[in-house]
């Protein structure tokens, strides 16, 4: 880090995911001036920057930014941890008023969005971040380096399942609306599938085997690896062992048969993020591409059924529903 203080300004910051982005706004000795979420319960802010001001309407929060500069307080970093949807304007909106955008995945929904950005960012000098934790694990990390150094030609097995129980407040909310979260794919697979293209290469073959509102699955050739995914919100789909420990989250990865564990370390990984963008060395525009592509791709595909390379729990799933 170059070891200047910088100014944030961060928006959804109502969200979830927003207090991992405080936390590394915090840690890294920055400060945050100003936040804006149309929803008020944000005591968060109060454990961060309790002198941060905040607003719920998009026009105040713009014209405080803008009243700033002119101040000489400028913004040099908008985080942003809004709806999916909403990501592509908040970008344009942090570059055209001269700071870096530091966005949550999905970066944007569709692969154009990235080609227009691309042109605001050469426009304006400024840049655009993404968060891809999942390369900061350690556990990762070593999985590439290991995968980087295999002889040309090598392909994996891999089975992929992440299954995250949601009540019924997630299909009312927007992450459960397909235009505004992109679907289950993009909204709780796109970081797996960054980290898959990251490491196996990009992608030759995208099938979709299964597609609805609380699940997808699907199978993924990519260059070193045949990829058969599956992923849900239903806590039904939960296998019994997972169930009968009051769990309600089941992640696994496992390579030619061998389990990969990467569930602990996520801790900091935002922070971690940060310092590297701060480094000038954060996750750019194409560096999202391939994933916002395959989700893109698994979006717009219909779905085949059990044919192919499909998942090991997918008939089970299947027979339930």
């Amino acid at each position: 880090m170059d070891g200047k203080m910088h100014n944030f300004a961060l928006i959804g910051v109502a969200g979830y995911i927003a207090v991992r982005h405080l936390q590394a706004i915090r840690e890294t000795g920055n400060d945050l001036l100003a936040t804006l979420d149309p929803f008020d319960s944000v005591g968060c802010i109060d454990s961060y920057f309790p002198r941060a001001d905040f607003f719920v309407e998009f026009e105040r929060f713009d014209r405080h930014i803008d009243k700033m500069k002119r101040v000489g307080a400028r913004i040099d970093y908008v985080s942003i941890c809004s709806p999916n949807y909403l990501h592509d304007s908040h970008i344009r909106f942090a570059l055209r008023q001269g700071a870096d955008a530091i966005c949550e995945k999905p970066l944007v929904l569709n692969p154009w969005n990235l080609d227009a950005l691309a042109e605001i960012e050469k426009e304006t000098g400024r840049s655009i971040y993404n968060i891809l934790q999942l390369r900061l694990h350690p556990s990762i990390i070593e999985l590439k380096k290991k995968i980087d150094a295999e002889p040309p030609g090598k392909v994996h097995d891999i089975d992929l399942s992440y299954i995250t129980s949601r009540g019924h407040w997630y299909r009312i909310s927007w992450k459960g609306d397909v235009q505004k979260s992109g679907g289950v794919a993009t909204n709780i697979g796109v970081h797996f599938f960054d980290m898959l293209t990251w490491i196996f290469g990009p992608v030759s073959e995208n099938i979709v085997h299964l597609s609805d509102a609380n699940r997808a699955a699907g199978y993924l050739g990519l260059e070193k690896a045949r990829v058969r995914w599956l992923l849900s919100i239903d806590q039904n789909d939960l296998p019994a062992e997972v169930k009968s420990r009051g769990q309600r989250t089941y992640r696994s990865i496992s390579i030619d048969g061998a389990d990969i564990e990467f569930s602990d370390g996520f801790t900091d990984l935002h922070t971690e993020t940060y310092r590297k963008i701060l480094e000038g060395r954060g996750f750019g525009l194409e560096e999202a591409r391939r994933s916002i592509e395959t989700v893109y791709a698994i979006r717009n595909s219909s779905a085949a059924g059990l044919k192919g390379e499909y998942h090991p729990h997918l008939k089970n799933i299947i027979r339930q529903t």
